[in-house]
């Protein structure tokens, strides 16, 4: 299954019985609007919601922290995946939080899963159809998870890179976020960045039409930021969303797998112990 589909792919495949397709919307907490609102509002005919907010870890105050490979094997499962699904996300951004359900879904062993490019904008824009009010229940089905421990870096991890320089973070933020000149969207966190920490905003890995731009592009894009396949990789953001999104295009651009930081900046800043930088 391509990692990336279109609009027209997916119009040709909905309603097969082993293509599940979930809105993986997610807001800033200084945002308005809410997923669940627009969700019930207009979503993709058949699309069920898949909350990186609720599939998440309950033993942590840190946002949407992945959980425990029994605990995900149950809550997939609740949600209707079996292993033998495709699976594609797409989300009410365009490309913001569906490559998290992409990440998601791999980080537990299922590769049959794909990002809509464009995601809802480009879906609405093109004037197909679009379903509303509340989703019916889906039947349960049994999910079996094969956690891959490679795919995921800890706080742990990610200090002994900053310390040893053993890896490159590249982080997701806005250019502000990460200079430090900018406030974050989370109350009392403040901005800046990891010692010898890469940016390359989360808005460069699509074109202005809002779809993701080609692997050449991508390419050059992380060359630039010192990514050519000869270090490892960790991405990061600010609550490990759009993080997925930059390792979704490393994968795109034909570059190694990085992990994914899930802590992110939000379980880094508010770490008393972790050296922060700013630019400005």
């Amino acid at each position: 299954m391509e990692m990336l589909v279109s609009t027209e792919w997916l119009a040709g495949e909905l309603g097969k019985p082993d293509l599940l397709v979930f809105d993986c919307s997610t807001f800033l907490p200084n945002e308005p609007g809410n997923k669940h609102d627009a969700f019930r509002a207009a979503r993709i005919p058949g699309a069920r919601m898949f909350d990186i907010d609720a599939i998440a870890d309950k033993e942590t105050d840190l946002p949407h922290m992945v959980p425990t490979p029994a605990a995900f094997a149950r809550m997939a499962g609740a949600l209707g995946i079996s292993n033998g699904h495709r699976i594609v996300f797409y989300d009410q951004h365009g490309l913001r939080s569906s490559p998290r359900g992409w990440w998601m879904m791999r980080l537990f062993g299922h590769d049959r899963v794909a990002v809509l490019d464009g995601g809802l904008p480009a879906w609405v824009k093109e004037g197909r159809p679009t379903e509303s009010g509340e989703a019916p229940a889906p039947a349960p089905a049994t999910f079996v998870a094969d956690f891959r421990a490679g795919m995921l870096a800890g706080i742990g991890d990610v200090k002994r890179i900053v310390a040893d320089g053993s890896a490159l973070v590249i982080d997701a933020r806005a250019k502000g976020r990460f200079d430090g000149t900018a406030a974050e969207p989370r109350a009392g966190l403040p901005s800046g960045h990891m010692p010898g920490a890469a940016n390359v905003p989360v808005t460069e890995m699509a074109g202005a039409d809002g779809r993701m731009k080609d692997p050449a592009a991508l390419r050059a894009i992380f060359a630039a930021a010192g990514a050519t396949g000869g270090r490892p990789v960790v991405t990061s953001c600010g609550s490990g969303v759009t993080a997925c999104v930059l390792a979704f295009g490393l994968v795109r651009a034909g570059l190694p797998e990085p992990a994914v930081y899930d802590g992110s900046w939000t379980e880094w800043a508010s770490r008393p112990e972790t050296p922060k930088e700013k630019s400005a």
